[in-house]
């Protein structure tokens, strides 16, 4: 068919346009007829002689032209033959769909050391390494180096098809460069780029309180000795610039043999204690990966800023736009001063006296914790005469019903605003407070952020990889039980006596009991003394104890799900539902778990609008944040969650059980 197809091309190259000159040659010696019938024959006669004699001219140049392109061809594909038999490149064949090898050159015996023959071998058994993925997916270059024996090879490759349709099949010709030397070279550049530690002694103030001059000395002497001595394997670079702060400078190839090593300095540096019996802390910023060292002194630090708002005890490591931890799962302390609060009051102060409006938002679906802090703001606000709104969040969420009991006092009308009319405040003037989140994509208005506000960030979980960057004051305190309790400090140092209602301190006091389980985990000295604060300011603990209240649906609800829990490692709970619940009923069941003896974390995966959810809760034992944050959530120690969008209960519930191993065998 292909050569039938050929040969009348060439007739059309070789006949083009003679056919139609002859054609015409016929037509006027047919008319001569008219005239002289003699003649007319004579004419045709002369015309039919031209054109077999011109045909048969065309015939024989039609065959020395296909005897030539034969010879031509056939030289072109011996010589293509030759080429791939006698290639300086290893060269394979195979079927991609079955991965048998159909021919390949003796240069690829020789690297496979196979030096017979490789018909009826599949190429994964010789080479395990290799993947044909990317020809299927189009491409012409394997993205990584393939490792035979000792060397390592770049495949390039292409597809051909073979047969017609519909049994068409591929073929795939690969090509293999040998790029060892070229692999090693890369390997140690990556090997000695510098990296930079910043080590900071985050409890040095405990540490050296009541002490003198001499103890003192004697404990910075342990503390340096003990991190010269962790630190000698990789032959870098350690100088104390401040009482608390060391730089270290060494090459990347040593930081693998840190990570392997969970950074056992976390651990070891806590041998070392004050004689009041405070334990040494360490909190570890890395940086990596920068392209200069300005660059590089400015991700370590913050990679240090990220573990000090993550709670300190712990190691960053920010390699470009990426973050890594490593440790963070000790139980948090309390080490907050008043000093902070009080600074802070005044720079949000400061900041009110000059902005001409104000927007609250805190985390979708808001809690109470969320509109506590929000209502505490908005009471700052209205003392410095400053407009100020709170974004409403789309019915229902969990602080339904406080928002409602905000709505109906005077000072609230019209203060909830939807988010769509917030977009449209805000601007270079505005100032946007975001509460109990630091991550933009859970704000309830993440283009707020980028609108030329100033931002201000009050929150109490531990900053996760994607956190707000730059915002004008951040109020980020991890030992804090909750972002009302934060607000509520700042609250005593902007308001007067009486200038706090009575319904907004109950939103705030909500807030703390919230994420407090009513003051029983995570709560310091200042939770207690702000809780008072608010009693004072008229807060009834009866009118919050009421905010916790459900109805007989939902209590049945939530015992429901209790009631599918099974444990996981002993110590863990993990309960589900197929159906849609509120999150509010989740959480309350991760609460009710944590109240059966042995359990020291609870799990609740539940559906909702085409995604799946997890809540999470922990007595102190287990940190479900790290947890968490395994999953793509957040959170903090004690309370964390997660979503997956596009995943069911079903398909969730393996990747929590991985999680939950994962963090066990780091444990050990």
């Amino acid at each position: 068919m292909r050569q039938q197809t050929f040969h009348k091309a060439l007739s059309h190259l070789t006949e083009t346009g003679f056919r139609v000159f002859f054609a015409a040659c016929l037509v006027f010696a047919v008319l001569t007829g008219l005239f002289n019938v003699w003649l007319s024959l004579a004419e045709i006669a002369v015309v039919l002689g031209l054109y077999l004699y011109f045909h048969a001219g065309t015939s024989r140049r039609k065959n020395e032209v296909l005897a030539y392109l034969d010879h031509v061809t056939n030289g072109v594909d011996s010589a293509s033959r030759r080429t791939m038999i006698s290639s300086p490149l290893p060269i394979v064949i195979f079927r991609p769909d079955t991965d048998d090898i159909i021919w390949s050159n003796d240069r690829f015996l020789h690297l496979t050391g196979d030096r017979d023959h490789l018909f009826e071998t599949k190429l994964s058994s010789l080479v395990p390494a290799f993947q044909s993925q990317w020809l299927l997916d189009g491409d012409h270059v394997c993205g990584d180096p393939v490792q035979i024996v000792d060397r390592q090879y770049l495949v390039y490759g292409n597809l051909v098809s073979i047969g017609d349709e519909p049994e068409v099949e591929f073929l795939a010709t690969t090509y293999w460069v040998d790029v060892t030397e070229y692999a090693l070279t890369a390997a140690k550049f990556d090997a000695t780029r510098p990296i930079l530690m910043i080590i900071l002694v985050d409890n040095y103030e405990d540490l050296s309180k009541g002490l003198d001059e001499g103890e003192r000395s004697v404990l910075r002497t342990q503390i340096n000795n003990l991190l010269t001595e962790w630190l000698a394997p990789a032959q870098g670079m350690i100088c104390r610039y401040d009482r608390d702060h060391y730089l270290f400078l060494m090459e990347a190839g040593h930081l693998q043999s840190f990570q392997r090593r969970k950074f056992s300095i976390l651990e070891e540096i806590r041998h070392i204690q004050s004689p009041n019996g405070v334990a040494a802390t360490l909190s570890i910023g890395i940086g990596q990966g920068a392209e200069t060292p300005r660059q590089l002194h400015e991700y370590a630090s913050l990679a240090l800023d990220m573990a000090l708002s993550r709670g300190g005890d712990q190691v960053v490591i920010k390699n470009g736009t990426d973050f890594s931890f490593i440790g963070g799962r000790s139980k948090e302390t309390e080490r907050r001063t008043k000093v902070k609060s009080r600074v802070v009051a005044t720079a949000l102060a400061e900041i009110l006296d000059v902005t001409e409006h104000v927007i609250v938002m805190g985390h979708k679906f808001p809690d109470l914790d969320v509109l506590g802090a929000a209502a505490g703001i908005a009471a700052m606000a209205r003392k410095k005469n400053v407009p100020v709104n709170i974004i409403q969040a789309p019915s229902p969420y969990p602080a339904e019903a406080m928002a409602k009991r905000l709505h109906a006092l005077p000072e609230y009308k019209n203060l909830f605003i939807p988010a769509e009319q917030a977009r449209h405040l805000a601007g270079p003037t505005t100032t946007v407070v975001v509460v109990d989140t630091n991550r933009p994509e859970q704000t309830q208005a993440p283009e707020l952020l980028t609108s030329g506000a100033k931002i201000v960030v009050i929150d109490h979980h531990r900053r996760a990889a994607s956190y707000i960057e730059k915002p004008s004051l951040s109020f980020q305190d991890p030992y804090a039980s909750s972002a009302s309790e934060l607000v509520t400090e700042l609250v005593q140092y902007n308001l007067d006596s009486g200038d706090l209602k009575r319904l907004e301190a109950e939103a705030l006091l909500s807030g703390i009991v919230l994420d407090t389980k009513a003051f029983t985990m995570r709560t310091g000295s200042r939770t207690f003394e702000t809780a008072a604060f608010l009693r004072k300011s008229g807060a009834d603990t009866t009118e919050v104890k009421k905010f916790f209240q459900n109805n007989l649906e939902d209590t049945i609800t939530k015992f429901h799900i209790i009631q599918r829990a099974h444990t996981y490692h002993k110590s863990m709970a993990i309960t589900w539902t197929d159906h849609k619940v509120g999150r509010a009923i989740a959480g309350q069941a991760a609460d009710e778990l944590l109240n059966i003896a042995g359990i020291d974390a609870s799990f609740v995966l539940f559906p909702e609008d085409g995604q799946t959810y997890l809540s999470t809760r922990s007595s102190g034992k287990v940190n479900v944040q790290v947890i968490s944050e395994m999953l793509g959530g957040g959170g903090n120690a004690a309370t964390a969650g997660a979503q997956f969008p596009g995943k069911t209960v079903d398909e969730v519930l393996p990747l929590l059980k991985g999680a939950i191993d994962q963090y066990f065998e780091e444990e050990t």
